[in-house]
């Protein structure tokens, strides 16, 4: 899993969400905007996050592993069970 590179800083977070107040648009191919990066925090549970381009990968992400999210990446995450999350944003 990549990490955030160091020129970058915190701008902004998404609420808490959990399995059952996860946005659908999260659950669906999507991408953030040039110059964005997100780290997907899961605080509780697991969380599989799907990276679609430009190599498909799959990660299972945890409280110790977070999901990096490249700028404008295709990517969508999957629920496998009880979950509490947020994602962070960066530029």
């Amino acid at each position: 899993m990549k990490s955030l590179p160091a020129t970058v800083a915190h701008y902004k977070s998404t609420p808490e969400f959990t399995e059952h107040s996860v946005p659908a648009g999260l659950q669906r191919h999507h991408s953030t905007a040039a110059g964005v990066w997100g780290r997907i925090t899961v605080l509780e549970g697991t969380l599989r996050y799907h990276i679609i381009e430009p190599e498909e990968e799959t990660v299972l992400l945890t409280p110790e592993l977070p999901g990096i999210v490249e700028p404008r990446m295709l990517h969508e995450v999957e629920m496998t069970g009880p979950v509490r999350f947020r994602v962070d944003f960066h530029r």
